[in-house]
């Protein structure tokens, strides 16, 4: 048995929490992962996971031999890294998860470069709305919006992104335009956005001299994407809060306008985030750093 890749099979499994994710993060067909966790668990006379069909758990005593081994994996790739030559060329696969805005608008365009400066990094990056799990995705680092919730993880913040509160022409001349936030709520309809992972509704929130506004607004539609959310505003379904980095065009051409302009947003910070134990990588490092770099090219307005 290779012990060093057992360790690394049962590391992924008890972190993905099923032998079919753990088979597929490591691209080794499932008997062979079943197989590796058996001889482990034949190699050290203890049981180290309980089955189900649907999930696998740690017992105690593998809670506490992943905890030992995770620290000694994370010590053998960086010893690995300091020894060759990953430092001046880093190489390798990394797994990223951006909201789809941020992918289309802002990272994909820019990737060329990217690839350019590190031919010898592959992204494998996925785009959309939904919240991932780090640790049960094996996402090496997220670009995030918001305030943080879970403090275990590193953030770096790398942006602060303005709101911009608008409508369609359309809408506009159908409904007349707002002249305090209280509208969005009575005459005047929003296109609502909720959450991919709990449903919540975001609030609009506008602040004005000291006076703060937050509220959900009446809407006949919501979405869960960036991208719908747009695509309802410019088809006239109610008024919508975007980052301005989405409305250049639209605004410019007049797609969509402006409204309750004497109002602000307090807008959002952005931040990549990655698990503590990957902060080493150099892959890693250089990607985040190349992020950190792209959105410094930004104002606080989320312009270039």
């Amino acid at each position: 048995m290779d012990q060093f890749l057992a360790l690394r099979v049962f590391a992924r499994v008890v972190e993905a929490g099923t032998f079919t994710k753990a088979a597929d993060s490591l691209g080794m067909p499932k008997p062979t992962v079943t197989k590796l966790i058996q001889s482990l668990e034949t190699h050290l006379r203890v049981k180290l996971l309980n089955r189900t069909t649907r999930r696998v758990t740690v017992t105690a005593d593998g809670a506490a031999y992943y905890e030992r081994t995770a620290r000694l994996l994370t010590e053998l790739e960086e010893i690995d890294a300091s020894l060759s030559n990953a430092q001046a060329s880093p190489k390798g696969r990394v797994r990223v998860d951006v909201p789809a805005a941020v992918a289309t608008r802002i990272i994909i365009p820019a990737l060329h470069g990217f690839h350019a400066r590190y031919p010898d990094i592959q992204i494998d990056l996925g785009a959309g709305d939904r919240l991932v799990n780090l640790i049960a995705d094996n996402v090496d680092c997220v670009v995030r919006a918001g305030n943080l919730a879970d403090e275990s993880l590193v953030a770096r913040r790398i942006a602060q992104i303005e709101y911009v509160t608008c409508a369609a022409p359309a809408y506009l001349a159908e409904h007349g335009i707002p002249r305090h936030p209280s509208e969005l709520g009575g005459p005047h309809h929003v296109v609502g956005y909720f959450s991919a992972g709990t449903g919540r509704i975001s609030p609009f929130e506008f602040e004005r001299k000291g006076e703060r506004v937050e509220l959900p607004g009446r809407y006949a539609l919501a979405v869960n994407d960036s991208n719908a959310y747009l695509a309802a505003a410019l088809a006239g379904l109610g008024i919508v809060q975007l980052p301005r980095f989405m409305l250049d065009r639209q605004l410019i051409e007049g797609e969509l306008v402006p409204v309750l302009e004497d109002w602000t947003s307090p807008g959002f910070p952005i931040y990549v985030v990655y698990p503590p134990n990957r902060h080493l990588s150099a892959k890693i490092r250089v990607f985040v750093d190349w992020v950190a770099e792209l959105f410094a090219s930004f104002n606080t307005e989320g312009r270039r």
